[in-house]
């Protein structure tokens, strides 16, 4: 006998070998787009005649398909009209529990705890178990009420809402529904609301029942169906958090953590006689992270694994590896990660959904409102109550105050509904407006830093107040992963002058933050590559120049032979620089050999290069690097012994910084870094005294700038204690320096174990 496939996937294969979208569908056929996708979903899975006649005639299908079609509608159609008895037995009773129930000990101690307050002549407690589609919010409210059935002799109901069907059960329908529920007479039963929801109110005073609210669409569908007083508990469950409900306590559902992700597995399916325990635990939580650690997808997999005896947990993350196909293995039988997502979608007014899927283009894990905005062409107070309304409904989370996230599932599925409800073109200019407003903000972030007065930079107001350099660098550092991911995109669509610019902004802001590791060796990797398209030399070279200075950064061990190729490459830009006559050039280059060359412990050639170099940055007027370069031939002389020396020339930097100020932020950064240089050679010259003043003073302004110089000054203000025998002062500052290089990961190796032999000195002398 041959097995027709269900009207809904029937109808969705039909449409989409006809190329054809939903709302093209829709508006060829005249049938509404939610009701195609309830139809494609299952939710509606027998059409009548017309409706199928229509969409036959959208698709153009022939005879044969056409004939198909009318027999799978026919067949989804209800056999059987029920009458008053099948009626009475669809009045509430609790659906079947889960016999490997997990997790949520969390959740139901508290609705445990709730059920314990109730009393007779008190409010009925009630509850919302809220949260976003897959959590298991259902079978938590069902497990409760399974533990709590002793405590409510009165009995236990149950409603299905329906809330994320195109039409949900009406609270009148809900009202009859309870009332038969408990006992009273179909005749009995008033026909106004208000007066049925007085009838239950009576009841329930008098009755201590466990009421299951299941689905809830929205406040003003439950608040007419809950008790006021009595003995008795209302569980109601929600995507929304039903904020509007008074009085009530809620518990929201997050994913499961990896150890109960790791038991439903195991509960589920057992393939330790397939794998060693270590290779199944590892594939298990592989598994478990790549379903997002949600019930319903966790739930799928275990079943998929169960029902196929060839495959190993390696098996199914193989599968679910394919992120393109992970929503489509995440069915079995009648039950979808995908489905369960689309409810919630359909429910969204269109604004909503354009939000929802527009997200998906966002490249990074976390974004705010500012980045929405963008996307949905919208001012910040619209691109909020978007969000909102999708916090709202589970399909986005809060991260922080102000920042959202997508579960990773849901993610998928935005950029499912953004590949079939949007065409190519309209993604396209979607992504070029988000990347030229995120390269736009962060070049004037930076610009922030390179600026040789205090006033805002040109455009620092849109969407974002980047009124001062605080601002401009909390938005830099909050907004590191989209607009360093921006970047790649516009370079790797060749928008090459907007991704030069980028790299030219952020000079000075990258000196000031030196720990970002290997983003700026990426950005100015990126910058160089635009630049040399552009085909101007100088610029080129200027960019050549900071990605050597990248490497320098990066804070990774290097052999001398990758310092001295740095050192070769820096002394390449120098040369290219002195053909064109390009001074600032050659002195910046000069400055990134020298750095190589103290690495390589060559401070006489590092000296040479760095006095050089500023020789040739006084003559090109550019102060910021003869900042650089008097401060690198201050340190070359210290490494040498010439202390005296040494020091004269920070304190002839310092001089020269109050002398002739370039801005206050690159300023301040070059005063903090002097500091910190001339507290180092005071040391070495055992002035601990003037070292001790020097460090606090260059601490004290580190960490008014949040600079990543501070865990230094903290080191050199221990050890200038130390110095001076004093470990009651030393010992603090040396432990805050420890904590705060490991959290930073600033240190080499060899410089923890001094800091850490210092303190235990330290210590050692308390004990004497």
């Amino acid at each position: 006998m041959t097995v027709r496939p269900p009207f809904g996937p029937l109808l969705r294969s039909l449409r989409q070998s006809a190329r054809l979208t939903i709302e093209d569908l829709s508006h060829a056929s005249g049938v509404s787009v939610r009701a195609i996708g309830d139809m494609e979903r299952g939710v509606s899975q027998g059409p009548q005649r017309r409706t199928v006649q229509a969409l036959a005639d959208a698709l153009g299908i022939d005879d044969e398909q056409r004939a198909e079609l009318a027999d799978a509608a026919k067949a989804g159609r209800p056999r059987t009209t029920a009458g008053p008895a099948a009626e009475r037995s669809a009045s509430p009773g609790l659906p079947r529990g889960l016999s490997d129930f997990v997790g949520r000990t969390a959740e139901l101690e508290l609705l445990a705890e709730r059920a314990r307050s109730a009393s007779a002549n008190g409010p009925t407690p009630v509850v919302v178990v809220h949260g976003a589609a897959g959590l298991g919010k259902t079978a938590c409210a069902v497990r409760a009420a399974e533990l709590l059935h002793e405590r409510f002799p009165g009995g236990r109901l149950y409603v299905d809402l329906r809330g994320v069907d195109p039409e949900p059960m009406t609270t009148t329908e809900a009202l009859r529904r309870l009332l038969l529920a408990v006992g009273l007479d179909a005749r009995a039963i008033a026909e106004d609301e208000d007066e049925r929801a007085g009838q239950l109110r009576a009841v329930l005073a008098d009755r201590s029942c466990l009421v299951v609210l299941d689905n809830a669409a929205d406040e003003a569908q439950v608040r007419p169906l809950l008790p006021a007083r009595g003995a008795g508990m209302v569980i109601v469950t929600s995507r929304r958090t039903l904020a509007g409900l008074e009085g009530v306590t809620r518990v929201p559902l997050a994913p499961f953590s990896p150890e109960e992700s790791a038991e439903l597995l195991a509960a589920l399916s057992d393939r330790a006689a397939d794998e060693s325990a270590a290779e199944t635990a590892a594939e298990t939580a592989r598994v478990s992270d790549l379903c997002g650690r949600l019930p319903l997808a966790l739930r799928i997999a275990g079943t998929r694994l169960a029902s196929r005896p060839g495959w190993t947990m390696r098996h199914l993350a193989e599968r679910l590896s394919d992120e393109d196909r992970r929503l489509a293995n995440l069915v079995v039988g009648d039950v979808g990660v995908e489905a369960a997502f689309a409810l919630s979608y359909v429910a969204l007014p269109e604004p909503a959904k354009e939000c929802f899927r527009r997200l998906a283009l966002v490249p990074a894990v976390d974004f705010g409102v500012p980045i929405t905005a963008v996307l949905i062409e919208a001012d910040l107070y619209d691109a909020e109550d978007q969000l909102d309304e999708l916090v709202e409904l589970g399909l986005l989370q809060h991260e922080g105050a102000d920042r959202y996230r997508f579960h990773d599932l849901i993610r998928l599925y935005a950029n499912q509904r953004l590949d079939e409800d949007e065409s190519a073109a309209a993604r396209a200019a979607t992504q070029r407006r988000m990347v030229d407003w995120l390269l736009a903000t962060a070049t004037s972030a930076g610009q922030w830093f390179e600026r040789d007065d205090d006033a805002p930079p040109p455009g620092h107001g849109s969407l974002v107040p980047l009124t001062t350099p605080d601002k401009a660098k909390s938005w830099l550092q909050a907004e590191k992963d989209t607009w360093l991911a921006g970047l790649r995109l516009a370079a790797s669509a060749g928008n090459d002058e907007l991704v030069a610019g980028l790299g030219e902004s952020m000079r000075w802001f990258a000196v000031s933050n030196p720990l970002w590791l290997d983003t700026w060796h990426d950005v100015f990797g990126l910058t160089w590559a635009a630049a040399a398209r552009l085909s101007d030399p100088r610029r080129e070279l200027w960019h050549r120049n900071r990605h050597v200075w990248a490497f320098l950064a990066t804070h990774v061990s290097r052999t001398d032979a990758e310092w001295q190729a740095g050192a070769e490459r820096a002394m390449e830009v120098y040369r290219l620089a002195e053909d064109l006559g390009a001074v600032r050039e050659q002195a910046d280059a000069l400055c990134n050999a020298a750095e190589h060359w103290r690495h390589l412990h060559d401070d006489e050639q590092a000296l040479r290069a760095f006095s050089r170099g500023r020789e040739l940055a006084e003559a090109a007027g550019d102060e910021r690097t003869v900042y650089w370069a008097g401060g690198g031939a201050a340190l070359a002389l210290d490494r040498l012994g010439r202390l005296d020396e040494a020091v004269a020339a920070y304190q002839g930097v310092l001089g020269y910084i109050a002398a002739r100020p370039v801005s206050s932020a690159v300023a301040r950064h070059s005063r903090v870094v002097a500091l910190e240089g001339l507290a180092v050679a005071l040391r070495h010259a055992r002035r601990w005294q003037e070292a001790v003043q020097a460090a606090e003073t260059g601490l004290s302004e580190a960490i008014e700038q949040d600079s990543a110089w501070t865990v230094n000054l903290y080191w050199s203000l221990g050890s200038a204690y130390a110095g001076l025998g004093v470990p009651a002062q030393a010992r603090p500052h040396m432990t805050q320096a420890i904590a705060q290089a490991e959290t930073q990961g600033a240190w080499a190796p060899s410089t923890f174990d001094r800091a850490r032999a210092i303190l235990a000195a330290l210590d050692s002398e308390d004990d004497e």
